[in-house]
């Protein structure tokens, strides 16, 4: 028995370490991209074969029906089915995807809902991708495999939660399995992430990627049936490129036809893309259907190679066709691939490109044949191929290695580097940057950039940041005077501990139970406490402690020692280490959060809180008032907050202030709650910055909308409204109005409720478009002079659907405003410009600016539109962020 005994505790002990060795985040990274790689691998293989089964099947079913009528059929009926899949399941299954992964690796960790990469969209992007591709439209599987395989690691990730740190290079390690077994080019998976995706040649993503990408390739070619090759006809393929000295300059004219082309064909991409949307107006399946359609009909009345990417791509490359056919294939080609890809249907431009350059590689080939009698035209197709899609996507090294890897040729690597290289170069002058990254812009997103905070994220501990100082409450402590603790303290939640032991947590949400069990006052705090509360250890990164906060969507996290609490931290303390890493400031040193020094509280009956932050005393009463306003209409809450800033090298903790002054300001805001019959609570806190203090403030008193004075412009360079606006622009979660007062309100008594009757609105749709109408409610009083006119500027005379839309927002908005509600177009070169005529004319009272279709808060934030408008104009002007702007769909 005793035997037994030891072998069982060293059978368990066993898997004890090994549980715990695998466990460890670099470890479970690489075996979650192993597991990657086998779940993309098979997903690319099930693609593959769905395509070539429904493409076989179409060619086959009904064969007494004619061509012209079937293949026509099947577009539309394929294009309908697979439209309908993605707007009702999965919107952004649109497009080739990689755009998608791009945004979704260039978002911050702490926006994970930037794009939807989950287990629904690959589904949606594989049924789709079959449909489309299966039914003969001009689009490739390459893209979707690559979105698909990004997509089920993300999902992956959230089954198997990995260190926030590899998240990303997980994501981007399903992207390159995808890549890999969709060309069945494991290095060219790895390349594509390093070049492309991530720009990061760390030990970790490349071992990630090389592992995903190597388990998707062995898959794929398991079960896919063998290599992706460039001909279907093996006697072919064993044929080796040719290539000599005087074929250069041949060769340096391909590559300047193909920049050329690449270049005509990504402006051709994002042209088809916004002329459909705007002027097909039949909804995502319709668009899809007829461009199905237009293909099946343009595909009946060409040669049976015409029918697949891989007869084409057969016939181009054995030099079989001749020069005026492979100039039709080039032509019909890229017409096809810019009305498919520009319905939105599902479906890469990885295969197009590749076709597309190798008829052009084929047609310079023969000609250079025919004419001087050099030159090889396969070749000439394979560099063709890679410079086409390398310019493109402007990955031109990733698709050296692809042509090399499918070809196993490396004859065909000098020729291909030539043409490859001056491509990129022509393409570059013609059209500048990834089609990509055009494609993102085009749907309002910024360009992606490097994410540089997650690294210093990564190497900053949470023992540099953490809060030390922790308010604490006994785990025998009676319920009465944690209720107590409660409402004299500004926290919203205490670390439960026995010594210095930590056993619990107590937040406001778990005292919402008492009126669910009953309780008396003597009843020890740990009966109600969360007893395994979630903590981070002091050794962590902030990384790791972000993801915590993110995960169990919570304010705060215990940092122990083992079991020993340490220190306490939040999301401010990692935004302002972050932020201080980004401005360049050097190792971060901690900077203390802020400390209240003055509370008063008044009842919680209002649907929502309103943060008012005071400065300026000789502006403060006209916010106040019109922040009581806003309060009013809502139902708010009023919450007035002054900060007294202090110098670093001090703790607001431990230095002296007057607040004198402070709580002779927040006096006028208690006055008000009076006048206005609404609840105002007061604080004055010291801190080290002002947008750290207000950002705490938020998170803490669970703040709905931020409303803050503004000067109107500032000095500092790289700033728009100012150093505490910007930061709060940026990360603030929740709804901020700024206000720049007119001379003619300064100039009245500041004791009274602005006098704001003529209102202009420069609208054109979006979530901030329809805060700022939902403010209006609140500001607009009825009266003779009063009135709201809604306006958008327009470079050219406006359509009937662009005045249908103001005329039809205009009625709305007058049932609910008291006075005339009127809709104008104002026609500019300049927005600025415009507007600041419109005002200036008309005598309005206050501008309100919220977004416009074309993003016009996202040029307020880079173009400097309000602070124009508020330097050359005399009137009140308002700006409204919403707390999120509206997600659209991104190719």
């Amino acid at each position: 028995m005793k035997l037994l005994s030891s072998s069982r505790e060293a059978i368990s002990s066993l898997s004890r370490r090994l549980h715990l060795y695998f466990l460890e985040p670099r470890r479970l990274a690489l075996l979650e991209a192993c597991f990657i790689g086998l779940v993309s691998g098979l997903a690319a293989v099930i693609l593959r074969q769905g395509i070539a089964w429904l493409g076989g099947w179409r060619v086959q079913v009904s064969p007494g029906l004619p061509i012209w009528l079937k293949l026509p059929l099947f577009g539309l009926v394929g294009g309908f089915l697979a439209g309908w899949l993605i707007q009702r399941f999965s919107p952004d299954a649109t497009g080739s995807g990689v755009s998608h992964v791009k945004v979704q690796l260039a978002s911050s960790q702490r926006l994970p809902q930037a794009i939807s990469l989950n287990l629904r969209l690959a589904v949606v992007k594989l049924l789709s991708t079959m449909l489309v591709v299966g039914s003969g439209m001009s689009l490739g599987r390459q893209g979707p495999t690559v979105h698909m395989g990004a997509a089920l690691a993300a999902s992956m990730t959230r089954w198997m939660p990995t260190s926030p740190g590899y998240r990303r290079q997980t994501i981007a390690a399903g992207a390159a399995a995808g890549l890999a077994a969709g060309f069945n080019a494991p290095i060219a998976g790895v390349l594509f992430v390093v070049e492309e995706l991530l720009q990061d040649v760390s030990s970790l993503t490349l071992g990630t990627a090389i592992l995903a990408s190597f388990v998707g390739a062995v898959v794929s070619g398991i079960l896919g049936g063998g290599p992706w090759d460039v001909t279907m006809d093996p006697d072919v393929s064993t044929v080796t490129a040719q290539f000599a000295p005087q074929d250069i300059p041949a060769l340096l004219l391909l590559g300047v036809i193909t920049g050329i082309c690449s270049g005509w064909f990504n402006r051709g991409i994002v042209a088809s893309l916004t002329w459909q949307r705007r002027y097909l107006a039949i909804g995502l399946p319709g668009r899809i259907a007829v461009a199905g359609f237009v293909s099946g009909m343009t595909m009946a009345l060409l040669p049976v190679e015409f029918r697949d990417n891989a007869g084409l791509r057969e016939f181009l490359t054995t030099g079989e066709a001749s020069l005026s056919m492979i100039a039709i294939a080039l032509v019909v080609k890229f017409a096809l691939t810019l009305i498919v890809y520009g319905s939105g249907a599902s479906g890469g431009l990885f295969a197009p490109t590749l076709i597309l350059g190798s008829a052009i590689g084929s047609l310079v080939g023969l000609s250079s044949q025919l004419l001087f009698d050099i030159g090889d035209t396969r070749t000439f197709a394979l560099a063709g191929m890679g410079a086409f899609f390398g310019a493109v996507a402007k990955i031109p090294i990733t698709a050296i290695v692809i042509i090399f890897e499918i070809t196993a040729d490396f004859n065909v690597v000098l020729p291909l580097m030539i043409v490859s290289v001056l491509a990129y170069v022509v393409a570059e002058q013609v059209s500048a940057g990834s089609l990509y990254d055009r494609l993102l812009e085009l749907r309002g997103w910024e360009k992606p950039a490097p994410e540089a905070d997650s690294s210093a994220l990564i190497d900053i501990p949470v023992n540099d940041v953490m809060q030390r100082r922790v308010e604490t409450v006994e785990s025998d402590l009676p319920l009465a005077e944690v209720l107590e603790i409660f409402r004299r303290s500004p926290y919203g939640g205490f670390p439960v501990v026995e010594e210095t032991r930590l056993v619990g947590m107590i937040t406001e949400t778990d005292l919402m139970k008492l009126s669910q069990i009953p309780m008396n006052d003597e009843t020890p705090i740990s009966e109600l406490m969360m007893p395994q509360p979630v903590m981070v250890s002091s050794e962590d990164s902030l990384m790791q402690a972000l993801y915590l906060l993110e995960r169990h969507q919570i304010g705060r996290l215990p940092v122990v020692d083992g079991r020993r609490l340490v220190g306490i931290i939040t999301h401010s303390d990692i935004v302002e280490a972050e932020t201080r890493e980004l401005m360049g400031r050097g190792r971060y040193r901690k900077v203390e959060p802020s400390y209240p020094v003055y509370v008063t509280r008044a009842p919680a009956t209002g649907r929502g809180r309103l943060l008012v932050p005071l400065a300026n005393p000789k502006t403060a009463p006209l916010l106040l008032q019109f922040a009581a306003a806003i309060a009013a209409a809502n139902h708010y809450e009023l919450e007035c907050l002054q900060v007294v800033p202090v110098p670093r090298h001090r703790s607001p903790s431990e230095t002296p202030v007057r607040i004198t002054h402070s709580r002779r300001l927040l006096q006028t805001a208690l006055h008000l709650s009076r006048k206005w019959q609404i609840p105002v609570h007061t604080q004055i806190r010291v801190a080290h910055d002002v947008a750290a203090a207000v950002l705490e403030t938020i998170q803490e008193r669970h703040i709905d909308r931020l409303l803050m004075g503004w000067k109107g412009g500032t000095r500092t360079p790289g700033r728009v409204f100012g150093d505490v606006a910007d930061s709060l622009l940026r990360q603030a979660p929740c709804q901020m109005v700024l206000v720049k007062w007119g001379q003619a309100v300064i100039e009245q008594n500041s004791a009274t409720m602005p006098e704001l009757q003529r209102w202009l609105v420069p609208l054109g749709g979006g979530a901030n478009a329809l805060a700022g109408l939902e403010l209006l409610s609140a500001l607009v009083s009825g009266g003779d002079r009063s009135l709201v006119r809604l306006c958008q500027v327009f470079q050219e005379p406006a359509n009937d659907e662009e005045r249908a839309f103001l005329k039809r927002t205009a009625q709305v908005l007058e049932t609910r405003l008291p006075c005339p509600v009127s809709a104008i177009p104002i026609y500019g070169s300049s927005v600025v410009e415009a507007l600041l005529e419109e005002t200036q004319s008309q005598g309005y009272d206050a501008i309100l600016l919220g977004a416009s279709r074309q993003g016009v808060l996202q040029q307020a934030l880079h173009g400097n539109i309000p602070r124009a408008i508020a330097r050359g104009s005399h009137c009140t002007t308002i700006v409204v962020r919403h707390r999120t702007l509206a997600d659209e769909e991104i190719m």
